[in-house]
């Protein structure tokens, strides 16, 4: 994908300014009924298990969720295609496609830390278009329309102004196959937090993607991600003025699941700190073997 654009790929959707606003009024609907789940369910949770890799989890809240939010999407938009966490897909995903992360934080959400949220985004052939992500334990609803603008509630928002790394505050996460893989992005975080004015690690990406539209993180990247991870986030992002990048320097492109976002001056410093940071040897945080498996 060359020059993502949420514009661009919606004309070449044919989507007209009616059809942009009537999804991104659908995607709000449908992100708020699944916070209002997580909302009830919130501290009291009822299933918890794994999917099989150590710390991915899906909780009762995460299949209600995306029951409710599959259930009004499909009567409101019938005719298009669905990507969902927890049941997969319907219909062809080349086609207009809802994206949905019915439970985006599980772990956070699972051990009562508020900071999880439902994203919806709209695809065209695997590129966001928009969306909206509503984190319900703290009141914030993030969406957009492409040509318009992104919002937190009904505030506009952009991207921050930082123009340098030493005075950057920048987001990341670590993938569910950290502990099998040498590319674990630890060397990352160690050598950005050294360089700037610090690294979080929230949990969430559709949020941490949210910050950045609302200038309160200047630059979040990170590998290993999911289409419904990015969908929205991507979006909203990008409509707020962010440089959208895979983080190894190529062409942004869901499938990869890696991701650079931040605003437009500090896409170049990032871009050549990451190219250059290898990762760091098992032995130097305990785990000498992970050198020898897959990377």
């Amino acid at each position: 994908m060359h020059n993502y654009n949420p514009e661009i790929v919606a004309k070449q959707a044919s989507l007209g300014i009616k059809d942009i606003h009537y999804f991104s009024a659908v995607a709000r609907k449908a992100a708020y009924k699944g916070g209002e789940v997580l909302n009830k369910n919130f501290g009291k949770i009822s299933s918890i298990k794994s999917k099989g890799r150590i710390g991915d989890l899906v909780t009762n809240a995460d299949l209600e969720a995306e029951k409710v939010v599959i259930d009004y999407l499909n009567n409101e938009c019938p005719e298009l295609s669905i990507l969902a966490e927890e049941s997969g897909s319907k219909g062809e995903t080349n086609l207009l496609t809802w994206c949905i992360d019915p439970l985006d934080g599980t772990t956070n959400y699972a051990h009562g830390y508020p900071f999880f949220a439902t994203s919806i985004g709209l695809l065209w052939e695997m590129k966001p278009i928009l969306g909206a992500i509503y984190a319900p334990a703290l009141n914030e609803e993030f969406w957009c329309i492409p040509g318009k603008g992104s919002y937190c509630n009904d505030t506009p928002i952009s991207v921050s102004i930082v123009s340098e790394l030493v005075d950057s505050l920048l987001v990341t996460g670590f993938a569910y196959d950290r502990q099998t893989t040498s590319d674990n992005n630890y060397a990352e975080f160690c050598k950005l937090t050294h360089l700037t004015r610090g690294v979080r690690r929230a949990g969430a990406a559709s949020v941490d993607l949210a910050y950045v539209a609302a200038g309160r993180i200047d630059g979040y990247w990170e590998r290993g991600l999911s289409p419904w991870d990015l969908a929205a986030g991507v979006a909203i992002a990008s409509v707020a003025g962010a440089e959208i990048a895979d983080y190894k320097g190529g062409n942004f492109n869901i499938e990869t699941g890696r991701v650079l976002a931040c605003n437009a001056a500090l896409k170049k410093p990032l871009l050549k700190e990451l190219g250059n940071i290898k990762p760091l040897p098992g032995a130097t945080y305990g785990f000498p073997g992970i050198d020898s498996m897959g990377s």
